[in-house]
């Protein structure tokens, strides 16, 4: 029986590229995506982004330039009049599914308890911020205090209960300074609603 043989074209320059980029973007989203479950956030002055927004960001790329890179390949394979390889990309399919299902998780987390960030105000010492993380579900609430430094980077430092669903920072009943030791934050409950601990405090050194 005669036999066929398929000509091949070498990936150019801009594919690999393209490639890159894409992996790069998609190990980026893993990063944040595990940032995010460790308790992590990034902080640009006065906006917040969990880290499953910035895992969304990152992941979102990734498939965008996978798409320009594959519509780019078909084009350069019929222009010149070669055969695209069957290649497997199940690690690709595997790790995007990995990410989605985290990022999913975490955003679905803030989202089904009404999460709201905060970044407090004055902000300390050189690079030193604090942000503030209130959630709440059915009659119970929750806050969590992130210490921010450089690189706008924030690590979960401590948290409180709120009963009822209260929210000491955004109900404005809270108390909060910078200290020669630190940041200190008092919460406290509206005479109904209890808040416990009341204080929580951070050395950004």
């Amino acid at each position: 029986m005669p036999t066929t043989t398929e000509s091949f074209r070498p990936r150019s320059i801009i594919e690999k590229r393209f490639d890159a980029t894409a992996r790069g973007c998609l190990l980026l989203s893993i990063v944040a995506a595990a940032g995010g479950m460790f308790g992590f956030l990034l902080v640009w002055g006065g906006m917040v982004a969990p880290g499953w927004v910035v895992s969304a960001i990152f992941l979102s790329a990734a498939l965008v330039i996978a798409v320009i890179r594959a519509s780019v390949r078909r084009r350069l394979d019929r222009a010149a009049g070669a055969s695209p390889p069957r290649r497997r990309s199940g690690w690709w399919a595997a790790l995007v599914v990995v990410t989605v299902v985290c990022t999913g998780f975490l955003g679905l987390g803030d989202i089904a308890f009404e999460a709201r960030y905060t970044v407090l105000q004055p902000s300390g010492p050189g690079f030193c911020q604090a942000v503030v993380r209130e959630d709440s579900f059915l009659f119970a609430g929750g806050g969590e205090l992130y210490a921010v430094g450089l690189g706008g980077i924030g690590r979960s430092v401590s948290t409180w209960t709120a009963d009822d669903g209260y929210r000491p920072i955004d109900s404005g009943t809270y108390e909060f300074k910078w200290t020669d030791e630190g940041a200190l934050l008092m919460v406290r409950g509206n005479g109904h609603d209890p808040v416990w601990p009341v204080f929580h405090d951070f050395d950004c050194r």
